[in-house]
């Protein structure tokens, strides 16, 4: 990826490490991308996504692509599906722009918009401000007068997110990718990182254990050392997805199905691509979810 400033069509310049301590603000390590310097071609976002973008903006709202579908565009990977995300509450999303779309969730409610049978996952800065776990690590005590506010706003959402590579932003509309977690350094290094401190963030959310193997095995990526090393100290707690999420009687569904949709096989397949089978098998079968 480019290293020029933005006006040259690539990245800002900044500091390459990311903020030293979990929220704080560094605007020096955020940086900017122009699509086009990437190759990211205009024909690689489908024309049922688009729509939904476009819908958004017309009714004054701005949206963005987010997570992993950036990430695969990035590394020139197709992406299976395309997030997205808006300045729209989810209240505001079902009665101003798409009023047959269902919200869905109760710990990260989204909305699932249908578009000419195509499915959409569109989810809210507003929700991820107000009521997703996690906020006690985002600290704005700093002043952020003459900051702009969109960067607030994607900064505070990146630093809720799972791993770097899954946090980017990306705005079709002027061509630009938004990386306030260093993301692409990661994607260069093809390293799979924790936003958040890595035993902090598996103690969340137990389930990114789960993401990470899969994301790393599907893209042939390696953990970070502080990553892998948390995911071998806290892997047991897999098993306590469902005392988060779902009753007892749904972990086997939730864990294999509802996280990634994957069978058993898979997910051990998974594990042991990236070196971790053994040790995800263990507890698996110490779990009974083999019965």
């Amino acid at each position: 990826y480019g290293s020029r400033k933005e006006g040259g069509g690539g990245l800002r310049n900044g500091r390459s490490s990311s903020a030293s301590r979990p929220g704080s603000i560094d605007p020096s390590s955020w940086k900017y991308f122009d699509s086009r310097a990437v190759g990211i071609p205009a024909g690689a976002i489908p024309r049922n996504c688009m729509a939904v973008l476009q819908m958004l903006k017309r009714k004054g709202f701005e949206a963005y692509l987010v997570g992993g579908c950036v990430r695969d565009l990035l590394l020139k990977r197709a992406p299976k599906d395309f997030d997205v995300i808006t300045t729209a509450s989810l209240k505001e999303i079902k009665e101003h722009v798409f009023s047959r779309c269902f919200i869905v969730g109760n710990r990260f409610p989204i909305c699932l918009v249908r578009w000419r049978g195509s499915l959409f996952e569109v989810s809210s800065f507003k929700t991820n401000t107000t009521q997703v776990k996690g906020n006690e690590n985002v600290n704005c005590s700093e002043d952020t007068d003459g900051r702009d506010g969109g960067d607030i706003l994607r900064w505070k959402d990146s630093l809720r997110r799972d791993f770097t590579v899954n946090s980017l932003f990306f705005n079709p509309f002027n061509h630009r990718v938004y990386d306030y977690v260093n993301g692409v350094k990661d994607l260069r290094k093809n390293k799979v990182c924790t936003v958040i401190p890595a035993h902090v963030s598996f103690k969340e959310d137990p389930a990114r254990i789960l993401r990470g193997l899969r994301v790393a095995a599907r893209l042939g990526f390696q953990f970070s050392s502080e990553t892998s090393t948390a995911i071998r100290d806290l892997s047991p707690s897999i098993m306590d997805i469902d005392k988060v999420y779902l009753p007892e009687s749904d972990v086997q569904t939730y864990i294999f199905s509802r996280v990634f949709s994957l069978y058993v096989d898979d997910l051990i397949y998974s594990a042991a691509k990236v070196g971790y089978g053994n040790e995800i098998y263990a507890i698996l079968w110490g779990g009974r979810v083999f019965d």
